[in-house]
């Protein structure tokens, strides 16, 4: 079991609040600059744009698993078109004729054997645009009741990454580091898990993510506030 803090009872506990509170207004592009490189991103919020993006869907799924309550992560293989050997969400680009929810079921499936009839779908994180692959991502947040048998196709995966919701809430697992990274020298903020370095916009929709589920343990009225300023 995860000794670290998690502040949801069970899987139930979490996907009874993710359904009231993914309906309300979310933190949006504030709280996905938390984790975006300094001082130049390049990941910055869609709207406004003047060249329509590709719509990709990845999938936010947590489980329970070990008596905690874990999300998956996977690293991307070498074979891929964008984002090669990165760890990001299962997911990618919307076909035609398909929701972004069943891109997002769709990519799980195929890239580490999902089965879409145990997802349950409670709602949607703020979109971000991916500038280095021209990208729009939609993150579909979901649940599922038991753990899923991850198998990676090698193909598109060379890794799946189990992360404990506990250890994402913990700030002390938020870092950051200098790096040369196209062309200058940037702050990287990243979290870190068993030695992976989890950063760009993976990161930005996980900020969200640990604003909009630490929420729970502040008063209603100032959470409200806070989301509708």
């Amino acid at each position: 079991m995860n000794r670290e803090k998690n502040i949801f009872n069970s899987i139930t506990d979490l996907e009874r609040y993710l359904n009231d509170r993914l309906q309300r207004p979310l933190p949006g592009l504030s709280s996905q600059l938390k984790m975006s490189v300094r001082p130049v991103s390049a990941f910055i919020n869609d709207q406004g744009k003047s060249r329509p993006a590709w719509p990709a869907a990845v999938l936010v799924l947590f489980y329970p698993h070990q008596e905690d309550i874990y999300l998956v992560l996977i690293k991307r293989s070498g074979q891929v078109r964008h984002h090669q050997h990165q760890i990001s969400f299962p997911g990618g680009q919307q076909e035609e004729n398909e929701s972004l929810e069943q891109a997002a079921i769709r990519e799980a499936e195929e890239e580490i054997n999902v089965d879409p009839a145990r997802v349950k779908l409670v709602g949607r994180l703020t979109p971000l645009y991916i500038e280095i692959s021209k990208y729009c991502l939609y993150p579909m947040v979901a649940i599922t009741d038991l753990r899923p048998d991850f198998r990676p196709n090698p193909q598109e995966v060379t890794e799946i990454i189990e992360l404990p919701l506990a250890h994402l809430l913990d700030s002390k697992n938020r870092k950051e580091e200098w790096q040369w990274l196209r062309g200058q020298t940037v702050l990287v903020p990243f979290f870190e898990f068993n030695g992976y370095r989890i950063w760009g916009a993976t990161a930005m929709v996980l900020a969200e993510l640990i604003d909009l589920l630490n929420e729970k343990e502040k008063p209603a009225g100032l959470a409200d506030h806070r989301n509708l300023s």
